[in-house]
């Protein structure tokens, strides 16, 4: 529609549309198919530099294409030596946390691939219950059709690629909000308007793409690498792809399903996605200053097993007459490679996923969980809340100003307090792992 406005309009000026700059053009010939663990992505090449490059061109393999595009990417990860001890290391540069470039690389080597959690089960308990998301490029949808099976596809129309749904709610189809296409709970497509006269046109082959989808625990978890869906994966399975052995260790200490959800927080943050990670994984190491309402002498047993690196205290609780035990007397704090973090204290569990939005801006979505006994005390859980907010705040205050920071030409790299940020050095040599495959 708005081509044909603006050809109406330069119809008007017959000399505009005879100056050589101004035509239309069809897709470029270099437009390039990348295929990445069965994951496609697209990329035109439009930069003057590769377009140029005679080793850059139509014909050229999707791996030598794929290399020059993350070829600086891939340079500023070696930038981080993972073999030295933390005692001796240096942190990887400002660039990790900056670099477009190296966004990118972390979204095709990170986050889309193995189990990511995106949601909790009470958001799907029911048939026709659905909830959306986004994750990098991937829109997503998860569902339960109307016999209760749990699916999740790709939240995008086949017939001109509109985004379906939005936010949470209930459905009985997916009817796309552009041409009225319509979809089954299952994927299937029911009706394509207006098609009549199409030709070779396989209604079986234009469902929705579909992503694996599970259940471990009270969390909903999707996996964006090729391979078809199952309808139930088994749960000790998934729960080993993605904790490990730690997950009989957080069954244990109780993240499980026995809470009850209570409610959701959500905070855009402008800082890099790591920044977040870094300062939880700190081991405490900033709580006496910049959480000063906290225990200030909060001390964190800390380790690492492969994937999940666990912080762990005794007697945190806060001796005052007006403590109302919101922390409990132990605490176990999960984080979970490369984003997710599960908190257990007391009679709470609140969850902290951190979605990247781009090298310098994140969310992070808080969700909240509680005993049952204690549902009906409406003063525990806002002064609960409220006293969490605070401490969210403070963390969002230290998080940008560490991201100015890096933009700081004064500022490259720094060192480890290797009593108190093991985890933290864990985390990043588990990221140069991923970046350098």
């Amino acid at each position: 529609m708005a081509a044909m406005i603006m050809t109406q309009k330069l119809a008007q000026f017959p000399e505009i549309l005879k100056h050589p700059h101004i035509h239309f053009i069809e897709k470029p010939k270099n437009w390039i198919q990348l295929n990445h663990n069965n994951f496609s992505k697209s990329f035109q090449v439009i930069s003057s530099s590769l377009a140029t490059d005679s080793s850059v061109c139509s014909h050229s393999n999707p791996q030598e294409v794929g290399e020059k595009i993350y070829g600086k990417a891939r340079n500023l990860v070696q930038e981080f030596n993972p073999k030295i001890p933390v005692e001796e290391a240096w942190t990887p540069p400002s660039s990790w946390y900056t670099d477009p470039d190296f966004y990118s690389l972390e979204l095709d080597q990170v986050f889309y691939r193995g189990w990511h959690p995106v949601g909790y089960t009470e958001q799907i308990t029911k048939p026709q219950q659905f909830f959306t998301g986004r994750l990098g490029n991937i829109e997503y949808v998860v569902c339960r059709d109307e016999t209760g099976t749990l699916h999740a596809f790709h939240n995008v129309c086949r017939h001109h690629a509109s985004l379906l749904a939005s936010g949470t709610g209930n459905k009985s189809c997916f009817i796309c909000p552009y041409h009225g296409w319509t979809y089954g709970l299952d994927g299937a497509l029911l009706k394509a308007t207006r098609i009549t006269g199409i030709k070779n046109f396989k209604v079986n082959d234009m469902g929705l793409v579909p992503i694996r989808v599970a259940i471990w625990g009270p969390f909903v978890l999707l996996n964006f690498e090729g391979g078809l869906p199952k309808e139930d994966f088994d749960a000790n399975v998934v729960g080993n792809e993605w904790l490990g052995t730690p997950a009989g260790l957080l069954s244990a200490n109780g993240v499980d399903t026995s809470l009850d959800y209570i409610c959701r927080r959500e905070y855009t943050i402008e800082c890099n996605w790591k920044v977040f990670c870094d300062n939880y994984l700190d081991g405490g190491y900033h709580v006496p200053y910049a959480h000063k309402g906290l225990a200030s002498g909060l001390n964190l047993e800390s380790y690492s097993i492969k994937k999940v690196s666990i912080q762990s205290c005794d007697g945190g609780a806060v001796n005052s007459d007006e403590e109302y035990d919101r922390l409990g007397s132990n605490a176990l704090y999960a984080f979970v490679y490369p984003n997710f973090m599960i908190n257990r204290y007391g009679p709470w569990m609140d969850t902290n996923l951190v979605v990247p939005l781009g090298p310098r801006k994140c969310q992070v979505i808080f969700d909240y969980f509680l005993d049952p006994s204690l549902n009906d005390n409406s003063e525990f859980i806002e002064k609960s809340l409220t006293d969490s907010e605070k401490v969210q705040m403070e963390d969002i205050l230290l998080s940008e100003a560490v991201q100015r920071g890096l933009e700081s030409p004064a500022y490259n790299i720094g060192r480890y307090s290797p009593n108190v940020e093991m985890a933290m050095h864990h985390f990043h040599c588990l990221l140069y792992e991923n970046l350098s495959s």
